[in-house]
């Protein structure tokens, strides 16, 4: 463990300077006796008073027993249960205050695991296992003789949500953490932008027809600037780091190519709610990017307690202390739609929306099939029925555009989809020089 620079070629020393730590795994499987947390703790007190972020490699196989297992010589003569160690709540105190980078490669369980767990980000190699027990609990436990590699691959933990980033090796993971940390050091210098007129085309003439939202926030931000986190969880929400002309920001878009088309269900709410924090927490502006028929209904949704996980996206956004900027590319449903404004198109600095955009109550169709079902239903010609139902939705649809949308104040302005880089760049101009925050603007950042 130690105090280095992490960066130090972009930002300086000052800004560069980080704590790193690394279980061994070639002592004891990297385990944790006594001396160990004596030293862990000392680090991350010290990481505390400093204000340093921290870069943790969690590899080891968990606790030994307070000291008291045969690979421990000299296990502390007042311990019993091992349970009176100050780790876990250093590193829970430092979350909210400095960045905290987890770095998992090969077996990581039991209390290495739950320092993982702490950590604002995870990135794991893909040949990673993480458990919140490993083999010899899970036997001890009574439940089963179970091989390491069993227990927690990132075939099933980048899917369930708890990794962020999947790399291939340690090296990787280590410029992947570099990148990470590099958003919350400052602005960077020689940035490039994309060809913004391809945006004119990014969201196809039928409007039932499904596009890669990431191929527009990589187009949107600095090249090679976009790091996507938990990619392969909740894939109806994009959440990812970026920059726009050198400042960072969190990006939060609806995946309309998802299972959901879009819609906010329980883990694309939870997925964006927490996002939210850790933008809040190290005072980076957050841009959403619109296109969401809706929160996600139905019986099946609500098993998953959508009401709740739902309700995030409006208590953590009305009480963002950063910036907010939204740009509609094409629908805006409903409350889906307010959940991705902060709980209401005016709580961003600018909603602005491109000429795709449609805004409504709820889907259109359904509205239709709903509100005029008796009228409808009055017509006994099948042909008259159809007619009558294509000439209200028509109407419904021109009535929801942007370009309607626009005139009696919805939303502040519809632009030209290729000027949305410069309408964000010139949205972060306008707050930059903010004061930055004494301490903490956010007293913790949720681990899920």
């Amino acid at each position: 463990m130690g105090i280095g620079r992490i960066n130090g070629n972009l930002f300086g020393p000052e800004r560069a300077r980080c704590v790193a730590m690394s279980y061994d795994y070639t002592v004891l499987a990297g385990t944790q006796g006594h001396k160990n947390h004596v030293k862990t703790d000392r680090m991350l007190e010290v990481a505390q008073q400093a204000r340093l972020p921290v870069v943790f490699y969690t590899e080891g196989g968990g606790g030994r027993s307070g000291g008291t297992s045969p690979g421990d010589p000299t296990p502390p003569p007042t311990t019993v249960g091992g349970l009176k160690y100050r780790t876990w709540a250093h590193m829970g105190k430092l979350s909210g205050l400095v960045p905290l980078v987890g770095i998992a490669s090969g077996f990581c369980f039991a209390g290495n695991a739950v320092l993982l767990a702490l950590c604002d980000v995870i990135i794991a190699t893909k040949d990673s296992s993480m458990g919140i027990g490993g083999p010899a609990m899970i036997e001890g436990g009574g439940l089963g003789v179970h091989a390491p590699e069993d227990v927690g691959p990132v075939s099933v933990q980048g899917p369930n949500g708890v990794i962020d980033i999947v790399v291939e090796d340690e090296v990787e993971a280590t410029e992947v953490a570099k990148k990470y940390l590099s958003y919350f050091q400052g602005r960077v210098e020689g940035w490039q932008d994309a060809d913004q007129a391809s945006l004119r085309h990014a969201v196809p003439e039928n409007r039932r027809a499904a596009y890669d939202v990431r191929k527009i926030i990589e187009t949107l931000a600095d090249v090679g600037s976009v790091l996507e986190l938990r990619a392969a969880f909740a894939r109806s929400m994009v959440t990812a780091l970026a920059r726009i002309e050198g400042r960072a920001v969190g990006v939060i878009a609806n995946n309309c190519a998802s299972p959901t088309g879009g819609a906010v269900d329980s883990d694309g709410a939870d997925k964006a709610a927490r996002f939210m924090q850790l933008c809040n927490a190290f005072d980076l502006p957050v841009i959403t990017l619109i296109d969401v028929p809706g929160n996600m209904v139905g019986p099946d949704a609500e098993r998953t307690a959508t009401i709740r996980h739902c309700g995030r996206l409006y208590v953590i956004g009305a009480n963002l202390q950063v910036p907010m900027f939204s740009v509609v590319l094409r629908k805006a449903y409903g409350l889906g739609a307010m959940a991705m404004t902060a709980g209401s198109l005016d709580s961003p600095l600018f909603t602005v929306a491109w000429p795709t955009g449609e805004f409504a109550g709820m889907g259109i169709e359904g509205e239709i099939k709903l509100g005029r079902r008796a009228e409808l239903a009055a017509l006994e010609d099948l042909g008259q029925r159809r007619a009558r139902y294509e000439e209200l939705l028509d109407r419904a649809y021109a009535w929801s555009s942007a370009a309607n949308g626009a005139t009696v104040f919805e939303f502040d302005d519809v632009i030209d989809p290729a000027d949305t880089r410069q309408w964000l760049a010139m949205g972060l101009e306008s707050v930059a020089g903010r004061p930055m925050r004494e301490g903490k603007r956010q007293p913790w950042i949720d681990t899920w």
